[in-house]
């Protein structure tokens, strides 16, 4: 006999949200590494965010939406004069950090950019710290954005471990949106019950589709969807802190529920999962595991995958530079990964279409021994053919080898190998590189050209004394930590 009712017997919260709300309400830092790790990330993350202002693209979706606002003790945007409420400015933060993809990358099931959730943290701390000085309180320190830095890297990394939500169309922001609700919600102040309900309301808040990332519809929503997702964040957290009731079983619940409605389902056929594959795996506790093995675009402004590629072509340049005409196919042998989200070949309509393209973002340093972000701008792109002539001659093939490693935990590589042919009947020799320069295993190396990375992108910005202040203030580990929040971000108002 069917059923003319439902059982309407509240339950606690989904275990997931519990597990998330109690690492971030009573987990301690103990990691040197984690710490340290973070200030790189800061300084990496900002200067992302800095660089982008230079492109018009970028800059017109910035400041208040009602022109003229003024906002006591105003979140500041960094290298802007804007003071905006925390929910618009984390908007703004969030959308100059990822706009040119070049901040850090976690690869795994999942794949995303942990340190978008730097626009909530620091545009929440920086209102909280100017607040609590105009009461005489004692200021927030940048140990407290730090912190919330490695937990909100945490539960991004960790519930991107073997949990692929892009298999199932939905954008990896939901996770930006999810660790940026936690962690800010706490800086906030909440409670564990409020701390919850906004979990809650971010699990059910609806998703992004990842239509935006993939032909033919590759667009530049990618570049602010983090820091839309980072902002609806702030806005959920001061939801709850204001009282409002959670949903226990926002994952959970039958029919209704985040895993039955979005996680249920493949994309490929639409083919039900199995029932054991509709609910999250989390293979380990919450800790600092992933800032500490974080993965750092140093070298060029490029989606992480093709890392490796840009690395190759810039060693092959000086053997093809003056043969482009000779050049009869160029074979780039990749990961799976690389082939689902960046290959594709035709058109490429604009900026954001050319910077998730495998095969431009090798053709560019094989032409020119370079990738910088211009590279990507519609009137560079128009001034040079060479670059589709090189597109339409390349073949990209799957290594095994390459896809396996790229899911090791003892490894973790992005593999890409690239050989040059040509109509002679001559090669190059094939250069494989498997770990791009920010990766963990580089870090020795890869540090000191990351703390560069910032000053030339701080030098786009500030004057020299000014630049050298921030710097000096980033470089020393126990120093900055000790800085109020609100004086660091005012030193980079302009």
């Amino acid at each position: 006999m069917t059923a003319t009712f439902d059982l309407n017997e509240r339950p606690d919260y989904d275990d997931v949200l519990q597990r998330i709300a109690d690492y971030v309400l009573t987990y301690r830092v103990t990691s040197t590494e984690a710490w340290t790790t973070a200030r790189h990330c800061l300084m990496d993350t900002l200067g992302c965010g800095l660089l982008a202002l230079r492109f018009p693209e970028c800059t017109k979706h910035l400041g208040p939406l009602v022109e003229g606002t003024v906002v006591p003790h105003g979140a500041r945007v960094p290298g802007t004069r804007f003071r905006l409420d925390p929910v618009k400015a984390a908007w703004d933060i969030g959308c100059i950090v990822r706009w040119l993809d070049y901040n850090d990358t976690w690869l795994a099931a999942e794949w995303g950019h942990p340190s978008d959730s730097l626009g909530g943290i620091l545009a929440v701390a920086d209102y909280l710290s100017q607040k609590r000085v105009s009461e005489g309180q004692e200021p927030l320190t940048m140990r407290t954005v730090l912190e919330a830095m490695i937990m909100a890297h945490e539960i991004q990394g960790v519930l991107a471990l073997e949990n692929s939500f892009n298999r199932v169309g939905l954008d990896h922001v939901l996770l930006v949106k999810v660790a940026s609700t936690a962690v800010t919600a706490k800086l906030m102040g909440a409670t564990r019950e409020q701390l919850l309900s906004a979990l809650s309301h971010a699990w059910v808040d609806g998703q992004a589709l990842r239509t935006y990332r993939h032909a033919p519809n590759a667009g530049s929503r990618k570049s602010w969807a983090a820091g839309d997702a980072t902002s609806r964040a702030v806005r959920l957290a001061d939801i709850a802190m204001r009282g409002e009731m959670g949903i226990p079983s926002a994952l959970t619940a039958p029919q209704w529920g985040f895993y039955d409605v979005l996680f249920s389902k493949t994309n490929k056929d639409q083919a039900i999962k199995p029932e054991s594959e509709r609910q999250f795996s989390l293979p380990q506790p919450f800790g600092s595991y992933v800032m500490e093995n974080i993965l750092f675009k140093i070298s060029f402004p490029a989606e992480f995958h093709a890392q490796t590629a840009a690395e190759a072509a810039v060693i092959l340049h000086p053997q093809v530079k003056d043969r482009l005409d000779e050049i009869d196919k160029i074979v780039i042998t990749t990961h799976e990964s690389a082939i689902r989200i960046i290959s594709k070949v035709g058109k490429l309509a604009n900026a954001a279409d050319r910077d998730h393209c495998l095969q431009y973002m090798a053709a560019v340093p094989l032409i020119f021994g370079e990738l910088k972000a211009e590279h990507y701008e519609d009137d560079f792109h128009n001034a040079h053919p060479a670059i589709d002539v090189l597109r339409e001659k390349m073949e990209i093939i799957e290594d095994a080898r390459f896809t396996r490693e790229y899911l090791e935990e003892s490894k973790r590589s992005i593999a890409n190998a690239i050989q040059v042919f040509f109509k002679d009947g001559s090669s190059t020799e094939q250069v494989a590189v498997e770990y791009p320069i920010g990766h963990y295993r580089r870090r020795k190396d890869g540090i000191p050209l990351l703390e560069e990375k910032f000053r030339s992108n701080l030098a786009t910005r500030f004057p020299v004394q000014q630049c050298e202040h921030i710097f000096k203030v980033c470089k020393e580990q126990n120093g900055l930590e000790k800085t109020p929040v609100h004086e660091f971000v005012g030193m980079f108002v302009i």
